[in-house]
């Protein structure tokens, strides 16, 4: 049996899901499928994040992700009211504690003025009030910082999906993707999916999906975990809400910070080390695969040479849980680590060229009747509905 689309969109992340939305919403009556090759669906990047609703402080005005962040805020909280699905806004401080910090943070305020936030910059006495047991020189208050289950926000938009007449296949791994006068056809391990045009959301093997239609040669996704603790329920008390470091300007990761949880737990974390395979959640998860095709790209040296002392600083924090509450110190003295339990960890999946700098922004890649999304890391989840509806809106344009 033929299994014919007019789109088929490989990974069944947040960003797969709200594009099969967008294209169920814009192209009514089209056959769509999403192809996710595990028996779920938001099983990785999407299912081991923070579940913050980010404000887009933190991005390069005129960026993809400044856009996006702000505008995908709003709609992910109209789609959460709109769908019953539990949220809070909660606000966020980004809290400067070294004087050689507040430059930073003053900086990181204009850029969010530029991205036309509401933020308010406040001293000691103010963030007291906010955070009592945060010790602070000074603050930016980020009140549109939120938190979300975006598990379960996935499971609404594949609800959403097939509804609108599309079709989403669990278990299903592609293996290869060729192209004739007609179609494009994906091989799986079920078979052949035939389609006019496919969209990579694979996340975590998007530069792998890439070069089975000959795109992104250039580019490498290294896995990066981020390891997590969870606060002890009698020391909850000492996190309210939001709470960040000033994040280092050089490095597309925000540092250790305190997280309050939909269900009303707190995580501490995550740091940010390179994990030795693709998926791999735990210190001892290991691919030869993955780790050789690292440390076999020019890229990846190019950066560590670059920044093997912020590497080191990772490590530490991943190897020892002292120098891990260390740095969570800097914001809250009173935690320690009694205070701490180890929590599920996630992996992040970074773009890294071969010139050894980080893809920052957001990266679409178009191909010959295709669409490949190489890097979307945070705040991608928040984002999510504005990725899918700017791909559909591309996919309409060229079509």
């Amino acid at each position: 049996m033929k299994r014919l689309y007019d789109f088929a969109i490989v990974g069944g992340g947040i960003v797969g899901l709200s594009t099969g939305m967008a294209l169920t919403k814009r192209f009514p009556g089209k056959k769509i499928i999403v192809i996710e090759k595990e028996s779920a669906l938001a099983e990785h990047q999407t299912g081991h994040n923070s579940g913050v609703i980010h404000s887009g402080i933190y991005y390069k005005p005129g960026s993809f992700k400044a856009k996006f962040a702000r505008a995908g805020s709003e709609s992910m909280v109209r789609f959460c009211e709109e769908h019953a699905i539990e949220h809070e806004i909660c606000g966020k401080v980004i809290v400067a504690t070294k004087p050689e910090e507040l430059p930073l943070l003053e900086n990181l305020y204009k850029r969010g003025l530029e991205n036309g936030l509401a933020i308010e910059k406040i001293g000691p006495d103010r963030l007291k009030e906010i955070e009592p047991h945060v010790a602070g020189l000074q603050a930016i208050r980020v009140p549109a910082a939120g938190i979300v289950n975006y598990k379960q926000v996935c499971q609404m938009y594949g609800r959403i999906i097939t509804l609108g007449g599309g079709e989403i296949s669990l278990g299903e791994r592609v293996l290869a993707i060729r192209k004739n006068a007609s179609n494009v056809e994906i091989e799986t391990r079920q078979g052949v999916v035939q389609t006019k045009f496919v969209i990579n959301c694979a996340g975590l093997h998007s530069d792998r999906v890439a070069r089975m239609d000959n795109v992104a040669d250039d580019l490498k996704i290294v896995p990066f975990r981020g390891e997590y603790y969870e606060i002890r329920p009698e020391r909850r008390h000492l996190v309210k809400h939001l709470i960040y470091p000033v994040p280092n300007p050089n490095f597309p990761f925000l540092g250790v910070h305190y997280t309050r949880m939909i269900g009303g737990h707190v995580e501490a974390g995550p740091n940010a080390v390179l994990a030795f395979k693709r998926e791999g959640y735990r210190k001892r998860d290991f691919s030869l695969r993955d780790l050789g095709e690292v440390l076999m790209y020019p890229g990846f040296w190019k950066l560590s040479s670059r920044y093997w002392r912020e590497g080191l600083e990772e490590m530490q924090r991943s190897v020892s849980k002292a120098a891990f509450v260390k740095s969570l110190q800097q914001l809250i003295p009173e935690i320690h680590e009694r205070d701490l339990v180890a929590a599920p960890a996630g992996v992040r999946a970074q773009a890294l060229k071969a010139d050894g700098s980080l893809v920052d922004d957001f990266h679409l890649i178009p191909g010959d009747r295709s669409i490949h999304v190489c890097n979307a890391p945070s705040p991608a989840a928040t984002a999510s509905i504005e990725i899918g509806e700017h791909i559909a809106r591309a996919i309409g344009l060229a079509g």
